[in-house]
C-alpha cells in the first residue's frame, strides 16, 4: 500500500509552470489586497509627493527666470550708465581740448601783442636814436663843413642862416648819393 500511495502521489505531482488551484486563489486574493492598499494608501501619497516636487521644481525655475530677468535689467542699466559715463567723459575731454586750444590761442595772441609792442618800442627807440644821431651828426658835420669851407674860401662863414643852408644842401647831396648805393644792396 505504501507503494501504491507513492505511485499515486507521483502521478499527481504539480506542474512547475501551472500553480495549484488553492495557491492560485490565495495568490489572487493577496494580490488584490496589496493592489487595493497601494491604490488606496500609497498612490495618493506618491501623487502628493510628486506634485510637491513638481511645484518645487516649477517654483525654482520661476525664481531662476525672475532672477535672470533682474540680472538682465541690471546689466542693461549698467550698460546704459556706462554709455552715459563714456559720453560724459568724451564731453569732458572735448571741453578740455577746447579750453586748451583757447588757452594756447590766448597765449599766442598775448605773445604776439607783446612781441609787437616790444618791436614797436625797439623801432621807436631806434628811430629816436637815429634822429638824435642825425641831429648830432648835422651839427658836427655842419661845423666841420663850415670850418673846411671857411678854410677853402678864406673867409669866415659865421652867418648862421647862410651856414645852415650850405650844411643842409651838403647833407642832401650826401644822402642823395648814398641812397642809390644803399638801394642796390
Amino acid at each position: 500500500m505504501l507503494i501504491a500511495s507513492v505511485t499515486l502521489a507521483a502521478e499527481e505531482e504539480p506542474s512547475p509552470v501551472i500553480p495549484a488551484l488553492p495557491d492560485l486563489v490565495w495568490g489572487t486574493i493577496a494580490f488584490v489586497i496589496v493592489l487595493v492598499f497601494v491604490i488606496w494608501k500609497l498612490l495618493p501619497n506618491m501623487n502628493r509627493m510628486l506634485d510637491a516636487r513638481k511645484d518645487a521644481i516649477e517654483g525654482g525655475i520661476k525664481r531662476a527666470e525672475e532672477a535672470q530677468a533682474k540680472a538682465e535689467a541690471a546689466l542693461e542699466e549698467y550698460t546704459a550708465k556706462l554709455a552715459d559715463a563714456r559720453g560724459e567723459a568724451s564731453e569732458i575731454r572735448d571741453a578740455a581740448r577746447a579750453d586748451g586750444a583757447k588757452i594756447v590761442a590766448e597765449a599766442k595772441e598775448t605773445a604776439q601783442a607783446e612781441a609787437a609792442r616790444v618791436t614797436a618800442n625797439a623801432h621807436a627807440q631806434i628811430e629816436a636814436e637815429r634822429q638824435s644821431t642825425l641831429v648830432s651828426l648835422r651839427g658836427e658835420v655842419g661845423t666841420l663843413a663850415l670850418d673846411l669851407a671857411g678854410g677853402v674860401v678864406g673867409e669866415s662863414l659865421s652867418d648862421d642862416q647862410r651856414a645852415q643852408a650850405v650844411v643842409d644842401r651838403f647833407l642832401a647831396d650826401l644822402e642823395a648819393s648814398a641812397e642809390p648805393s644803399g638801394a642796390s644792396k
